[in-house]
């Protein structure tokens, strides 16, 4: 029997080598896709896009010969799209065929408006657009039938010039109808790109050629592709991820396959199955993800040494997750305002999905507040349990909203948001972000709605779900890019190289819309400045302070506030310099915005620096997923700051380099 046993074992281990040797040499045509390419005058392609020579390599292929822009088709069947610009996940198309009717004037531009896919696996949104409702006269009784459509649509503008048709539209953001009411038989909703700001001109000239689209992968199609496959969807659109090129086995490998389950067959052989299974998930990277999954359902929230709720509580709180209680959405689920039956007012986040990756930044996050203790650090009070029906983590709450709520939402009327507060925001925030850095931790998702304030306007930084560990022994992690588009530090995005630089970076974009009460990504503004710190990096590099910053802070009349609101600037123009060595580093960052205050905030922060000398080494914060292929290089030395002198702008991607120093 032992014979029978090691001879089964010998066999199934050398077949399962084989197998995997061959599952890598076929995952090499995947593997050996480029992770950017150049096509015409675009830069910096990557996955989901390929060029027509590598089809294999993307969902959509780019014809990038055509001119005078490399030409993608999105639909079957559907005409081809020139693309003009490509910058993160915005892309600018121009339709030839909707410029051909806009010059002419021709009611064939609304014959049936601009659509595109959707799919399990990548997702369009159509900026930028104007919404028409297009109503048909094929009606006999064409008065009758136009004078009930007009009065159906009273208050909306409307265009009378084409033949069989009228178009009703508001300028401005569109509005639909209001639900109770029911769009007439004879009219249809259509979408045509638009220049953003032309209200209450002529139709056609109100229309773009160029189309602004965002596009989104999604993860399962993006760990599918970034782990070897190929993301497919079936007849009903699910999804399905399948290896590309896969090849028959050999002859004798079937042979010995044959074998070697004769064997197992005859001999029992269970616990030998279960070795080579084993092995074969430590091989793809899943045995952490049965181990962690594994010890989250045996202990729960008690593994982490944080207060366990039960989902019921949690329910009631919250009013059993009631619409009129949610907060918004932070990184990996929506927020919900609750109180407790203690009185303690919470802020409970709701996990949207219960898998591994999002176990993993649930977990994560939990593992980084349980860990810190800093005053502009929101607290953790704790969380559901693994056998919970769903994961719930409960903070403190923060009733004063986020940064973003005061400076472009409803809160933004009050006019709040004096510039002595928006220089302690920005100090305090600093003060936060150095401490992580000082912990080892990179928050990888600096923005202003995850910055809270509470009721005097004291700085809660929140949202650690996609902070990463990054030892102080390391230049960078290499990892897939994750963030929030306007705030991603664009080397970080160019070269998968994350480091505490990438905070600063974003923390620039912060800084200015501190400066100038802008939103980070604005589609309304010119296609050369929808980045906020691309308009920032010209106008600073120009000196035109007056173009940035909000007039509203009365900077024109107060000589002070002029002096600090540009040398904010300026610091910002340090932060978003294209390259990461070139960045100064938070410590430095804090330091320059206690001057720039004129040492006011120094006491405050004496403490900070025995915080930071109390930081556990020990510490082990959960790593975001393996699929993102960490990598750790030894760390050369330490980055100087930036000359103010730099004017480099991060728009010209072709120059960029991937330098790790």
């Amino acid at each position: 029997m032992a014979t029978y046993l090691f001879l089964a074992c010998f066999l199934l281990f050398q077949i399962v080598i084989i197998l995997d040797q061959l599952a890598e040499g076929e995952s090499s045509s995947q593997s050996s896709c480029p992770k950017e390419f150049t096509c015409g005058n675009l830069p910096n392609l990557s996955f989901p896009f390929s060029n027509v020579s590598r089809p294999e390599c993307g969902l959509y292929t780019l014809d990038c010969g055509a001119t005078p822009y490399p030409t993608i088709t999105l639909e079957l069947g559907q005409h081809q799209y020139g693309v003009e610009v490509n910058r993160g996940n915005l892309m600018f198309l121009f339709d030839p065929l909707l410029d051909k009717y806009l010059r002419k004037r021709s009611c064939n531009v609304f014959h049936t408006g601009i659509s595109f896919p959707s799919s399990a696996s990548i997702s369009f949104d159509f900026l930028s657009k104007i919404m028409f409702y297009k109503c048909n006269r094929t009606s006999s009784n064409v008065s009758s039938l136009q004078k009930k459509i007009d009065h159906y649509f009273r208050g909306y503008r409307s265009y009378n010039n084409c033949q069989n048709f009228t178009l009703y539209y508001i300028d401005g953001d569109n509005h639909t109808l209001p639900a109770a009411r029911t769009l007439p038989a004879e009219c249809s909703v259509i979408y045509l790109p638009s220049y953003g700001s032309s209200r209450g001109i002529d139709v056609f000239v109100k229309l773009n050629s160029s189309i602004l689209i965002q596009w989104k992968v999604s993860e399962i199609c993006a760990e599918c592709h970034y782990n070897g496959g190929k993301c497919l969807t079936d007849t009903h659109n699910n999804f399905q991820c399948s290896d590309a090129g896969k090849k028959e086995l050999p002859k004798g490998i079937h042979i010995l396959l044959q074998c070697a389950i004769a064997l197992i067959l005859f001999g029992s052989f269970t616990s030998c199955v279960i070795a080579i299974v084993l092995r074969c998930r430590k091989k793809k990277g899943h045995a952490g993800s049965s181990q962690l999954s594994t010890n989250w359902d045996l202990e729960g929230c008690k593994l982490l040494g944080v207060h366990v709720f039960s989902y019921s509580q949690l329910e009631k709180a919250t009013d059993y997750f009631h619409s009129d209680k949610e907060l918004g959405d932070g990184g990996f689920g929506t927020v919900y305002h609750g109180k407790l039956r203690d009185g303690r007012e919470v802020a409970v986040k709701r996990l949207y999905q219960h898998n591994y990756k999002r176990l993993e930044q649930f977990i994560n996050e939990i593992k980084i507040l349980t860990t810190l203790r800093h005053r502009n650090l929101v607290t953790l009070y704790g969380c559901t349990s693994g056998h919970s029906r769903e994961l719930l983590l409960v903070y403190e709450y923060i009733p004063n909203g986020t940064i973003a709520d005061h400076l472009h939402g409803e809160k933004a009327k009050d006019g709040s948001l004096t510039w002595p507060i928006r220089m302690k925001i920005a100090l305090e925030t600093a003060t936060a972000l150095a401490y992580l850095h000082a912990s080892d931790i990179v928050h990888r998702d600096v923005k202003t709605t995850n910055i809270l304030l509470d009721n005097n306007f004291c700085v809660k930084v929140a949202d650690f779900g996609l902070s990463r560990f990054l030892p102080n022994d390391v230049t960078h992690v290499s990892t897939a890019p994750q963030g929030t588009p306007g705030y991603v530090d664009p080397e970080y995005h160019e070269c998968y190289q994350l480091t505490d630089k990438s905070d600063v970076y974003s923390f620039g974009v912060v800084l200015v819309e501190l400066v100038s009460s802008m939103p980070a990504l604005d589609t309304s503004r010119h296609r050369d400045v929808i980045n906020l710190a691309t308009l920032a990096l010209n106008r600073i590099a120009r000196g035109a302070f007056s173009e940035l910053i909000d007039p509203s802070l009365g900077f024109e009349t107060d000589g002070e506030i002029m002096r600090m609101a540009t040398s904010v600037a300026e610091l910002a123009f340090q932060c978003l310099q294209p390259k990461k060595h070139m960045r100064p580093t938070m410590d430095d960052v804090l330091e320059t915005l206690k001057e720039i205050q004129g040492g006011e905030f120094q006491d405050e922060t004496k403490n900070d620096e025995i915080d930071k000398k109390n930081v556990s080494s020990s510490v082990e914060i959960v790593l975001s997923p393996e699929s993102e292929e960490v990598v750790l290089l030894k760390k050369i030395g330490r980055f100087p700051t930036s000359p103010t002198s730099v004017t480099d702008r991060w728009v010209s991607n072709s120059t960029a380099t991937c330098n790790s120093v």
